[in-house]
């Protein structure tokens, strides 16, 4: 009787750390933070076409987290869509001519900003705006400029005889 309910109460342990385990990794897939409101300051940042940019997508520079997408909203009249960045606090010395670039972790990964620190001694300041910018590569839109290239004949090839 007593080596029974060891068994069920080791069982209903195991039970709760795997309940435990994958709460923990889906927060960690959906780029939630660990309930804390990380101190920082804003950037934002103007793009033709953010791609599958979402909020609290991460902010990297080499690779680093240094923050996250807090916003994303649509400019009605430059027809544009302006990033929003939370940049953690310790991060303040972002040269004023940081550029910054959607890129995709891996080949289909989600997409994510890269900030590219400049040469320029004066630094980003909190609210500022970063001026060089990069929109998303979009996949389909490059496919599909391939094949109708190759429709269209052209293999990259000049024809014998035309000018140069």
């Amino acid at each position: 009787m007593m080596q029974k309910r060891t068994m069920e109460i080791g069982v209903g342990v195991f039970v709760a750390a795997g309940i435990a385990a994958l709460i923990m990794l889906a927060m960690k897939v959906s780029n939630l933070a660990a309930f804390t409101n990380q101190q920082g300051y804003e950037v934002t940042a103007r793009f033709d076409n953010i791609g599958g940019l979402k909020e609290r997508s991460a902010v990297t520079v080499a690779g680093v987290r240094i923050g996250r997408v807090k916003s994303i909203v649509f400019d009605d009249k430059d027809y544009e869509a302006v990033v929003t960045m939370n940049i953690e606090s310790q991060h303040d010395r972002l040269p004023a001519d940081t550029s910054a670039s959607i890129l995709t972790a891996g080949l289909l990964g989600e997409q994510y900003v890269a900030l590219e620190p400049g040469g320029d001694e004066a630094f980003l300041k909190p609210g500022g705006d970063i001026k060089l910018t990069q929109s998303a590569i979009i996949l389909e839109k490059m496919v599909g400029q391939f094949l109708f290239d190759k429709a269209a004949g052209g293999d990259g090839k000049k024809e014998e005889g035309a000018a140069p």
